[in-house]
């Protein structure tokens, strides 16, 4: 198929609206979107994406009331999160309606839900309608996409539209906390802190995955966030020596002029706004290897090292 270009949400909304896939950004990553209740639509997603079936979706609303069409229960710990971080960089995990097709769910009975504050997102998902379920808009284990031309660099042609925004604010995923339980658990790191969450509702937890138990959450299973370079991490003290030829480095401290390519940092905060472009950055000239500087895992820095460590297991 012929990708379509379009800055504007009506424009692309009409794609969802007749069954199609449509990449938009929102203040996290650019997502990949589909209507949540239509079957054939989300299976697209997957297709498009090579993305594993067993591995659940999250849903974007644009309104608090299509809460109700998504979940048969918003509990009492959902419902304070709701108030304070909706709408945010925040995805809650709740018991799902049985209109949500298990396809959306990766064949589990909850389903993450989220309000994007982002503008040009809250205004296609409102143009279409209904919520709209949506993985990042890259081919599954590629870093997540931050622009419209690192979607277009892996799903042109295999999508029918990108909505073109700016480059993304927080360039990493949502936070997802499951709040189905008595005691809500963190699922994925993200902007919103595991000490913003308990400072709401102090019993929250770290999630701790067993074997036999299928996550919630995405980002938590399979191979995630790997440029095709190989990614090392480094700590504070750690002295590089014997630096091969067609290597990069991103960090927030100089680290010497011996790298092919350097990104340094003037925060935490624009260090996570870049990692997944300067991986993608790093692919197109051929490194071979990625030096990536360790931070404090405290606010973003805690889901800044969580993609760090996935992307250095790939």
């Amino acid at each position: 198929m012929k990708t379509v270009l379009t800055n504007d949400p009506l424009e692309a909304a009409e794609f969802i609206k007749r069954g199609g896939i449509v990449a938009f950004p929102t203040e996290t990553v650019y997502g990949l979107g589909a209507n949540v209740f239509d079957e054939q639509a989300v299976a697209k997603i997957f297709e498009a994406k090579r993305r594993p079936a067993d591995n659940p979706l999250i849903a974007h609303i644009s309104d608090i009331g299509q809460i109700t069409t998504l979940a048969t229960e918003v509990t009492e710990n959902a419902e304070k999160f709701i108030q304070i971080f909706f709408p945010g960089p925040l995805t809650i995990v709740l018991p799902k309606f049985d209109a949500v097709p298990y396809i959306a769910t990766a064949g589990l009975d909850t389903i993450g839900v989220r309000m994007p504050r982002f503008e040009l997102a809250h205004r296609l998902i409102a143009a279409c309608g209904v919520p709209v379920v949506a993985p990042s808009a890259n081919l599954s284990g590629r870093p997540s996409p931050t622009t419209w031309h690192a979607v277009a660099e892996d799903l042109d042609d295999r999508i029918d539209c990108i909505l073109q925004g700016d480059p993304t604010e927080i360039g990493l995923e949502s936070t997802v906390v499951d709040c189905t339980g008595e005691v809500p658990l963190l699922l994925r790191q993200g902007a919103v802190s595991l000490e913003q969450l308990k400072a709401i509702v102090p019993e929250t937890r770290p999630y701790e995955a067993t074997a036999h138990e299928q996550p919630k959450s995405p980002g938590l299973k399979h191979r995630h966030y790997s440029p095709t370079a190989k990614v090392l991490i480094l700590d504070h003290k750690f002295e590089i020596s014997n630096i091969e030829s067609g290597a990069a480095y991103i960090g927030v401290n100089e680290r010497g002029d011996r790298f092919q390519v350097t990104r340094i940092c003037r925060s935490t905060d624009e260090y996570a706004q870049s990692v997944f472009e300067f991986f993608r950055e790093c692919d197109r000239k051929g490194i071979k290897t990625i030096y990536c500087e360790m931070v404090e895992e405290t606010g973003i820095g805690a889901a800044l090292m969580d993609r760090l460590r996935r992307a250095a297991k790939g």
